[in-house]
């Protein structure tokens, strides 16, 4: 509990009990001094909401729930009803301490998140270790991160080895292990080993800052039900108090116009009633919280949301687009088939090999392992990438093209179908074909699992989309039981694929598409909601996608819509419960069945069991 709570704390405690004496004190109904004695009490507990009340007055911001408050309770004292006066400020300070300690609850896993920031980095000044500020250390210095520190600066690690908790940014308490020549992201806690690591990023730029950048923003953008509360509390609380000042007037004038007893008091305390019982905490405190609560929860588990909106969009999808390499399968090629036309399998594997020497891709990587030797690609001249189909180059005088069916369909060269799931890497020298590799991508074990929790969880149709081969694509669809393939895509199809889904949806349904990296970040931009899979590392993924997987399980997908879900219906039950009450408390105070004590229940009891049903978003595990 914070220094404020306590404080608070402690003045509920002293205005409870010094109410409990003047109640038991023989006292006369009406005196001065009972009047007196009774704005103890009532300035102990409520000062700060008449100081507040007198400050919104001042600066013309008159409407809100301390205005509602101090008009209610000093027409309350008023009236000569102090004790119902001093129990409104009381109970509402009490509904305000346990709606601050809620938001204090979900404010925990925010913080929890926040420990990903580190206090410092260790750098070797005159063969000492000296802590510094992660804020100056300059990109390529060498950092040394011992056990049980947080890496402070994304790196690649160039001495050691050692155990890597992440936990903190992928909700998963499986450590990875980190090696020379890893890249290793800041956040992570360094279980084991001393690790050396050369810098590759500034440290507002490294991964555990623009985290906590995404995350100390989500709240800036607001959901549809957030932004209706807040322009429905603007308009209602108005309305409540000139509807109040009418119910005060009105009657007792029409009494007095027709020759009956105006009965002002009784009026006027069913007009205080009124304003108390429409006091709007229950829906200004409980929607934000809940939305707050349910992103606070979900980062534990890894889920990063950019805002409640996204929440909102989510609970909504009823489509799911998936890029396949990195997304469904792991992502990591090896060749499994050599098929030479013409020469030795060594000889193709190291013409495909030093023709890719230049390309990042996943696939050239796998190539060059498997050659296993150091490549001298000043030999490879005139390189020109074929997008979606492979690569040209000159290797000394030869000429090689190393690709797809397109790829040689382009030379005038045409290939035999190949029947085995795989990536086929077809080989031409001079215009002569020369045979394939055969490259394979093993699917993630949690895959076909992940595809059959996003039915569960209401997605109608769920999309692969792939530069593959249709044949591959086919059988990685079968296998998932996906419900549409579309194959041999260029990046730009991608989009032109994603456009015509669009088109087909109902205007209330959210497609979802889910991508792994830079190639996708157009896509992630253009669906209805962008799941960066996998993201740790990956800038373009975070900064495009609206949703931010830390991990590679794609059951995170069905994670992520069933929080939103969860989420949305407990939005909804507050909404529909608080609205609900209000109304039929309202009409039951403006005919003066509902008294004071019935409004502190209308008021504080509300704004208590919606408070108590926000913070259920918090617990996310078994979603």
């Amino acid at each position: 509990m914070t220094k404020k709570q306590k404080k608070v704390l402690i003045r509920i405690i002293i205005a409870a009990v010094l109410m409990a004496v003047l109640l038991v004190l023989p006292l006369e109904e009406g005196s001065i001094l009972r009047f007196l004695l009774f704005l103890v009490p009532y300035f102990v507990i409520g000062y700060d909401i008449l100081k507040k009340a007198f400050k919104g007055i001042k600066n013309k911001q008159v409407f809100d729930e301390n205005f509602l408050m101090a008009v209610a309770t000093v027409g309350a004292m008023a009236l000569g009803e102090y004790t119902e006066g001093v129990a409104v400020m009381l109970f509402y300070q009490i509904g305000e301490l346990f709606q601050s300690y809620a938001v204090g609850k979900s404010r925990k896993n925010i913080s929890a998140l926040m420990d990903i920031r580190p206090d410092f980095a260790n750098i070797k000044q005159d063969g000492k270790l000296v802590q510094v500020d992660p804020d100056e250390v300059e990109i390529g210095t060498t950092i040394i991160v011992q056990p049980g520190e947080k890496i402070p600066i994304d790196g690649v690690v160039i001495d050691g080895s050692a155990s890597l908790d992440t936990a903190a940014l992928t909700g998963e308490s499986v450590p990875r292990m980190a090696k020379i020549g890893d890249e290793v992201i800041s956040g992570c806690i360094n279980m084991s080993g001393v690790l050396s690591i050369r810098t590759t990023k500034e440290f507002g730029e490294s991964t555990a800052s623009k985290i906590l950048d995404l995350v100390e923003n989500a709240s800036s953008k607001k959901s549809k039900p957030e932004n209706f509360i807040s322009k429905f509390a603007r308009v209602y609380t108005p309305a409540v108090c000139y509807s109040a000042l009418a119910l005060a007037v009105i009657p007792p004038i029409l009494s007095l116009i027709i020759g009956v007893e105006p009965n002002w008091s009784q009026w006027i305390y069913r007009a205080l009633t009124f304003l108390v019982i429409s006091c709007p905490c229950a829906l200004v405190i409980s929607i934000p919280l809940t939305f707050f609560a349910g992103i606070g929860g979900a980062s534990r588990e890894g889920v990063l949301v950019k805002g409640s909106n996204y929440l909102d969009l989510l609970s909504r999808a009823k489509y799911v687009v998936m890029d396949k390499t990195g997304t469904l399968t792991e992502g990591v090629f090896e060749v499994t088939k050599i098929v030479p036309e013409g020469i030795s399998e060594a000889e193709l594997l190291e013409t495909a090999a030093v023709v890719e020497a230049f390309s990042n891709h996943p696939i050239s990587k796998s190539l060059k392992e498997a050659y296993g030797r150091p490549i001298d690609s000043t030999r490879v001249k005139n390189v020109q990438e074929v997008p979606g189909a492979g690569i040209k180059a000159n290797i000394g005088d030869t000429s090689v093209a190393a690709g797809n069916e397109k790829l040689m369909a382009s030379l005038g060269l045409s290939v035999n179908t190949i029947a085995e799931p795989g990536t086929e890497i077809h080989v031409a020298i001079d215009g002569v074909y020369k045979g394939y590799i055969l490259i394979s991508d093993r699917l993630k074990a949690t895959s076909k699992d992940a595809v059959a929790a996003m039915k569960k969880a209401g997605v109608k149709k769920t999309v692969m989309l792939t530069g593959d081969s249709k044949q591959v694509a086919d059988i990685v669809a079968a296998d998932l039981g996906l419900d549409e393939v579309y194959s041999e895509l260029l990046p730009a199809d991608k989009v032109t694929k994603v456009e015509e889904l669009l088109e087909f949806k109902l205007p209330k349904e959210q497609l979802i598409f889910v991508g792994d990296g830079i190639n996708d970040a157009p896509v992630l931009s253009r669906a209805d909601i962008g799941v960066a899979m996998g993201a740790l590392g990956s800038d373009a993924a975070i900064e495009a996608a609206d949703v931010v997987l830390m991990d590679d399980d794609p059951k995170k997908i069905a994670k992520a819509i069933g929080i939103a879900k969860k989420c949305m219906r407990i939005v909804y039950e507050n909404i529909y419960f608080a609205i609900g009450i209000k109304v039929g408390c309202l009409l039951l105070g403006a005919i003066g069945i509902a008294n004071m004590w019935f409004a502190i229940f209308a008021d504080v009891g509300v704004m208590v069991i919606a408070v108590l049903n926000a913070i259920r978003a918090l617990r996310v595990k078994n979603v």
